[in-house]
């Protein structure tokens, strides 16, 4: 019988939590993977909830089990693995039901399938949160036409993470629209990670701090303006023991970090849009960097370890705290402004202030900071973040801090790519007149390529002749 309120493909981690946490709200579900065994073994260890969850063997199954019209949510892995999906599914379908996308796919591939089903119900949501915002609440951002996202809107808000009581889930706009934001989140995601990562470096190889001291850092910043879940985990990620040796957890993870693509589309996207995001960058080729260890033993070898080790006085945890509030900021502001752009672009009036609010819970990237943001960007949506008066004011006291560490750093043979390149984009930010002047010149020089003047007009030439 057709009794599911909705259906999901895919139950790996996330598409199995994501199952869950539908059926903990109330709503049955009909489930398929393109293993029997899974399903099986899902809905056997589900429960109490497993009355709310209808396994299915076949897409014909799963497609009858659910009431008309249908809304199926997909889980599986980004790429070809989504259009081939939707090419054995829509033949089952009625011409009103709907396909739902909700995994880490690229925007660009979200527009081209929006297009491909015409008439057809489709959308591409961004959902963040790990596996424990899939089963337990998570930052939904919604993708496609309005008038599908109000059909399944009731059950997407119900999973969705709350703050103060209100959903984290929200429809951005047209088209991949959802997923977009998804991808400047993991941008901003890596950033901020990144930074973290910088200031450990320097607590650890700096400082000399022992990794009790830095969790307990850690655990005390996240009890200040840095509150946030990045934080949080950061400290007990650095007080935790390896279950094996008993050393810490730390010291016997390899230094490489893994990524699985959507920082990188940030990244690629931002240079087309020409909205400037370095510190997201940065953090980018920094994972890249991370993983060309035995380049960088072999450069260590060659030139010799960095004198690292700074005086305590010379750089309190004070500073370090202060320097990665000036961080944050700047890199959220580099993010927001990246949408901004996208919204200008593509058409989409992507609503800043309910992204920074449905980023607030849920996501990887919450903090209380976003609070904040939500109201600022919503006094003026149009002005740069950073010169929003509340957080002027908090980079007027703080980015000396972040000059501070960055200048020791240098000094010391340590890299902050992130937070170089965020203090960098601050100064250019607050210098009126920069030195694109001399780069104008040139490409005149060489290229005739014209210039702007002060004294007005374009497209006038220099006196170098040919």
């Amino acid at each position: 019988m057709s009794t599911a309120q909705i259906g999901l493909i895919g139950l790996g981690t996330m598409g199995a939590a994501l199952a869950l946490n539908i059926a903990d709200n109330g709503f049955d579900i009909a489930v398929w993977n393109r293993t029997t065994a899974r399903t099986k073994a899902f809905h056997k260890d589900a429960g109490a909830l497993a009355k709310r969850v209808t396994p299915t063997e076949t897409l014909e199954d799963l497609v009858a089990s659910i009431k008309s019209p249908r809304a199926i949510i997909l889980m599986v892995p980004a790429g070809q693995a989504v259009d081939d999906q939707i090419a054995a599914l829509r033949p089952l379908l009625d011409a009103d039901d709907i396909i739902i996308d909700a995994g880490n796919a690229n925007f660009h591939d979200t527009n081209r399938r929006v297009a491909e089903a015409g008439d057809m119900p489709f959308l591409g949501i961004g959902v963040s949160g790990g596996e424990e915002g899939a089963r337990f609440g998570p930052s939904i951002m919604g993708g496609g036409k309005r008038t599908y996202w109000d059909r399944v809107a009731h059950i997407l808000t119900a999973i969705a993470a709350k703050h103060k009581g209100k959903a984290c889930a929200t429809w951005m706009g047209e088209e991949g629209a959802g997923h977009f934001v998804k991808a400047v989140h993991n941008g901003i995601e890596y950033a901020d990670m990144q930074m973290i990562a910088e200031v450990y470096g320097i607590m650890r190889d700096g400082l000399g701090l022992d990794n009790k001291a830095i969790a307990d850092t850690f655990a005390s910043w996240d009890k200040g303006p840095l509150r946030s879940y990045l934080i949080e985990i950061s400290g007990k990620v650095a007080g935790a023991t390896d279950p094996e040796t008993g050393k810490p957890m730390l010291d016997v993870i390899v230094d490489a970090a893994g990524q699985k693509g959507t920082g990188r589309w940030t990244v690629i996207e931002a240079q087309h849009l020409a909205a400037p995001v370095p510190a997201i960058e940065a953090a980018v080729v920094a994972r890249n960097l991370s993983s060309q260890r035995e380049a960088r033993a072999a450069g260590e070898a060659l030139f010799g370890a960095a004198p690292r080790h700074i005086a305590h006085d010379v750089l309190p945890l004070a500073t370090l705290e202060e320097a990665l509030i000036a961080g944050k900021i700047l890199c959220y502001a580099q993010g927001f402004g990246m949408i901004e752009k996208a919204s200008e672009e593509f058409g989409w009036a992507l609503p800043l202030p309910a992204i920074a609010e449905v980023w607030r819970q849920g996501c990887i990237i919450r903090s209380d900071m976003l609070d904040d943001m939500a109201t600022a960007l919503r006094d003026d949506p149009d002005r740069n973040l950073m010169m929003a008066p509340r957080f002027a004011g908090m980079l007027k006291k703080s980015h000396g801090a972040l000059r501070q560490v960055v200048a020791q750093a240098a000094l010391h043979g340590m890299a902050l790519p992130a937070l170089s390149s965020g203090l960098a984009y601050f100064d250019a930010m607050r210098t009126a007149r920069g030195t694109a002047n001399m780069i104008q010149g040139q490409r005149d020089f060489f290229g005739a390529h014209g210039f702007a003047r002060v004294d007005g007009g374009s497209g006038h030439h220099g006196p170098w002749g040919t």
